[in-house]
C-alpha cells in the first residue's frame, strides 16, 4: 500500500543571509529546523513512501528548500508551495505554475490576522479564477467559522479543487476543537473539495490510539468518502511517533480496509493533486 503524508513541513534556520519576515502570524512548531535529511530519515524509518510538503507561513512566501527537496529526491517529495496574492507579480502565474520542480499545487494559511483577511475581504479572490483554469490544486487552512467563505469559493469555480488543511482545525482539543465541525462536513457537498485528516492527534487530550477521534475519523469518512479524504500529520507537532501516525489508520479503525484504506493513505490524495503513482 502506497503511504502518503498530505502535509509535512520543511524549513530553514533564521539567518541574515535568508532571514524570515519580520512580521510573524504564527511561531515555528520547534525550535530547530527541520531538515529534508531528517525528514527522510523519520519516513523510511516509518514506512511513508511519500510526503507532500508544505512550506510553512513563519518562513515568509517561500518555496526554495522544498524545490530543493522535490529536485533532489522527485520520487519522495513533492510540494503545495506559497505565493502572495497582494502582490501585482503574483498574477498570472498560476499558468506556468506546476513546471516548478515538484510543484503540484498552491497552499494558503488564513486561519488568523493578518492572513485572515486575503480571505475573508477577498483579496485573493482574483486567484480562484487563474488556479481553476490552470488546473493549479489548492490547499487552504480555514477555521470553521469562516467556512462559508469556501462554500462561496467552490460553488463559484467548480472545476477549482480545494483541499481543506487539517479538516478546518486551527485550536481547542477534543469538543471545543470540534464543535463547529459540521460546517467542515456540509462542505463536502461540493464534489470539488477534500479534506485532510492531518494533524487530528494535536487536537485531543486522548494519547495513543486516540479513541476519542474515532467518531470524528468516521464522520469524515461518511461525509467526504475514502477518495477525497487524505491522511497525513504536520509531523514536526506529531504527538506520538510517525509509526503510530500511520497505525491509527491501518490498524485502529476495523472499518477502514481495503481499497478505501488504500486511498485515504495515499492514492487519494495522488489523485485529486496530479502525483503520478
Amino acid at each position: 500500500m502506497l503511504i502518503v503524508d498530505s502535509q509535512v513541513h520543511i524549513w530553514g534556520a533564521n539567518t541574515p543571509e535568508r532571514p524570515w519576515p519580520a512580521r510573524q502570524a504564527v511561531k515555528p512548531q520547534r525550535d530547530t529546523p527541520w531538515t529534508k535529511d531528517e525528514l527522510l530519515g523519520e519516513m523510511n524509518a516509518a514506512g511513508v513512501d511519500r510526503v507532500v510538503i508544505v512550506p510553512p507561513s513563519w518562513e515568509g512566501e517561500r518555496n526554495d528548500l522544498a524545490i530543493a527537496a522535490a529536485q533532489a529526491h522527485p520520487d519522495r517529495f513533492a510540494i503545495m508551495g506559497r505565493i502572495n496574492p497582494e502582490l501585482p507579480e503574483s498574477r498570472g502565474r498560476m499558468k506556468d505554475w506546476r513546471r516548478q520542480p515538484g510543484m503540484l499545487g498552491v497552499r494558503f494559511v488564513f486561519h488568523r490576522s493578518p492572513l485572515l483577511e486575503l480571505l475573508t475581504e477577498g483579496k485573493a479572490d482574483w486567484l480562484w479564477a487563474e488556479a481553476e483554469a490552470a488546473r493549479v490544486p489548492v490547499y487552504m487552512l480555514v477555521p470553521h467559522v469562516h467556512l462559508h467563505h469556501v462554500d462561496r469559493i467552490a460553488r463559484s469555480y467548480p472545476a477549482l479543487k480545494l483541499t481543506m488543511d487539517h479538516s478546518g482545525l486551527v485550536d481547542g482539543k477534543d469538543d471545543e476543537a470540534f464543535k463547529n465541525f459540521d460546517k467542515l462536513l456540509a462542505l463536502a457537498k461540493h464534489p470539488n473539495v477534500a479534506t485532510k485528516v492531518s494533524c487530528f492527534p494535536f487536537f485531543t487530550t486522548d494519547s495513543y490510539p486516540f479513541r476519542k477521534l474515532d467518531s470524528r475519523i468516521r464522520q469524515v469518512y461518511d461525509a467526504f468518502g475514502p477518495k477525497r479524504m487524505f491522511w497525513g500529520t504536520d509531523l514536526s507537532r506529531l504527538p506520538c511517533t510517525y509509526r503510530q501516525g500511520i497505525t491509527l489508520f491501518t490498524e485502529e479503525l476495523p472499518w477502514l480496509k481495503g481499497q478505501d484504506l488504500e486511498y485515504v493513505m495515499g492514492r487519494g490524495v495522488c489523485e485529486w493533486l496530479g502525483w503520478k503513482h
